[in-house]
């Protein structure tokens, strides 16, 4: 009878010792985890808002009282989202704190959901904002017109806007009607009420800076009225589009 041969003991260790290393390097899903991932991805929302919001300007063609108008908007957004980066930088730590990682886990991704879903139009939001009517006696404000009053809202700080009864998401369009414009397929008439929820002296202030919306409104024979409410409700939502080409995996594959 062969014997076989006994295994050297130093390849024996060292299987085993890339064998733990392999196992400690594979990645360990976890509720925790989980949310500390959506936690990131919102901070890089806020980080790709900021960036959106201070893109190039012709800042060379405004007076010294607009530029002063310009920094202050800048700095108020740098000061929201300083108090949003150290909320997120608490509920990471209350995350990795230890034994209430289950409960803040839970907590913060239904918080973090619901503020998905405010900012995707699929949930109705309520808070401070504006609504702006602009009419159009002589039917002359395009389609193009009220894309740069969302543009601007946005810019802003505005969080959920609804035009008549259309939400405004990120995919929503705008086109020419012969009666109005048309928001992603649904007409609109004048005059075009704009609901908006952020803070209302800083989008009204954007709305009104020299060569904005409401110039521009007023060039083609309209105006613009601006309201600052306590509260707005944004009612109207929308459907998310199901995935043509992702599907789900199941974690840990």
């Amino acid at each position: 009878m062969t014997i076989p041969p006994r295994p050297d003991p130093d390849q024996v260790s060292a299987a085993r010792a890339w064998r733990r290393m392999y196992a400690m390097a594979k990645p360990r899903l976890s509720r925790a985890n989980a949310v500390v991932t959506v936690l990131a991805l919102g901070l890089g929302f806020a980080i790709a808002a900021q960036l959106h919001t201070t893109r190039a300007q012709p800042l060379e063609t405004l007076r010294e009282d607009e530029l002063v108008r310009v920094l202050d908007d800048v700095t108020q957004n740098n000061e929201r989202l300083g108090t949003e980066l150290r909320e997120l930088e608490r509920t990471r730590d209350a995350l990795e704190g230890g034994a209430s990682n289950s409960a803040a886990a839970i907590a913060a991704a239904r918080e973090r959901a619901e503020t998905l879903g405010i900012l995707a139009g699929t949930l109705p939001a309520s808070g401070p904002g504006v609504r702006i009517t602009i009419s159009d006696p002589a039917g002359e404000i395009p389609a193009s017109l009220i894309l740069d009053a969302v543009q601007e809202l946005r810019d802003a700080g505005a969080e959920a806007i609804q035009i008549g009864a259309v939400r405004v998401v990120a995919g929503t369009w705008f086109t020419d009607a012969s009666d109005g414009i048309s928001v992603s397929g649904t007409t609109v008439h004048a005059p075009y009420d704009i609901e908006a929820i952020g803070d209302p002296t800083t989008i009204a202030t954007a709305m009104d800076i020299p060569g904005g919306v409401v110039a521009s409104v007023r060039g083609k024979g309209g105006e613009t009225t601006i309201a600052s409410l306590d509260t707005v409700r944004i009612t109207a939502t929308v459907t998310p589009a199901a995935p043509r080409f992702a599907t789900a995996q199941p974690s840990g594959k």
